[in-house]
């Protein structure tokens, strides 16, 4: 076993990726392997896009991945997320275990891409989505009929508009109620204070959307407006949510651990400290935080802030 485990390393040393690639891909087709296949495209894709924004880490030519300085971006990857989350939650999940997998997440679109949809889609998760745009909330309740079938009732979906005043009314009016094993929010507005007001659920796992136009220093949020739109604030759509370092703090005070966010500068990831234990290491915003992928391509994170400085700001 020694001398393969040897042999092997040595051809991962001198082949070229693209023959590894290429054999590894074979192999998963011939077992049939297509989750697998699936994860080891979306991966790809996700290199290629980072390569693309010129923020890729040293390539590690035995392991066969990217260095990045916080762990868990090495597991990033693209299943049905809109970024690499997909790969970030397995991991985490992996390290903390489950309890009852069941979910709650706010802002799914037509639910075809969302931090959900592999959990519940491909590993018989259960929960509640919850979206504002009511086309975009019949969508996903058709995808998710039509994915599930006779299993549909596993996934609720309701159409909603989530304020601070009534979150709490509507997790408990759906049967929502104690330790779930994850919370997403992604609500491009008041995504701050929603957190804060939340208290009949307690999530082992939180993923929320930063806003990386802030940047990593400040602790800020938007003004709490319970009919908040992006758009109609300021045309840029820069100015909504809050800084990762408002989020931390606000976790701290819940009682979770920053433990990254994923490389695209969008998803922040929370782990409670009694689910991680010593199984997960928290880290700084600034060790964690990274600028808007999209955003960047025309202005730095500083230029960005500079266009709404002059917007109404709570400092937390």
């Amino acid at each position: 076993m020694k001398m393969i485990h040897t042999v092997k390393t040595v051809l991962l040393r001198l082949l070229p990726k693209s023959i590894i690639h290429l054999y590894s891909t074979l192999k998963l087709l011939l077992r049939g392997d297509y989750l697998k296949l699936r994860r080891q495209v979306a991966n790809l894709n996700l290199n290629l896009e980072m390569a693309n924004r010129r923020i890729l880490p040293p390539y590690h030519q035995v392991a066969g991945n990217y260095l990045f300085h916080n762990r868990i971006n090495q597991h990033e990857a693209k299943i049905y997320s809109q970024n690499g989350e997909d790969g970030i939650l397995l991991y985490l999940i992996s390290k903390i275990g489950l309890t009852n997998g069941r979910f709650v997440e706010f802002g799914v679109g037509n639910g075809r891409e969302c931090n959900t949809a592999n959990l519940s889609l491909n590993f018989g998760w259960h929960g509640l989505l919850i979206e504002i745009d009511g086309q975009q909330a019949q969508a996903a309740q058709q995808y998710y009929q039509q994915q599930l079938g006779i299993q549909q009732d596993r996934v609720q979906i309701i159409n909603a508009a989530i304020t601070v005043e009534n979150i709490n009314s509507l997790l408990t009016e759906n049967n929502v109620q104690g330790e779930i094993d994850l919370l997403s929010i992604d609500m491009d507005g008041i995504d701050y204070w929603v957190w804060q007001a939340i208290s009949v659920i307690q999530p082992r796992l939180v993923v929320i959307e930063y806003n990386a136009s802030f940047g990593n220093q400040p602790a800020i949020s938007i003004k709490y407006d319970a009919n908040f739109n992006t758009h109609a604030k300021h045309p840029s759509g820069f100015y909504h949510g809050a800084s990762l370092v408002a989020l931390t703090k606000l976790g701290k005070q819940k009682g979770y651990k920053l433990v990254g966010c994923d490389s695209s500068g969008s998803n922040a990831f929370f782990v409670h400290q009694d689910a991680a234990q010593a199984f997960i290491t928290a880290v700084t915003p600034q060790e964690a935080y990274f600028p808007h992928s999209h955003r960047t391509k025309s202005l730095n994170s500083q230029q960005q802030f500079q266009i709404i400085s002059h917007l109404p700001f709570d400092e937390i």
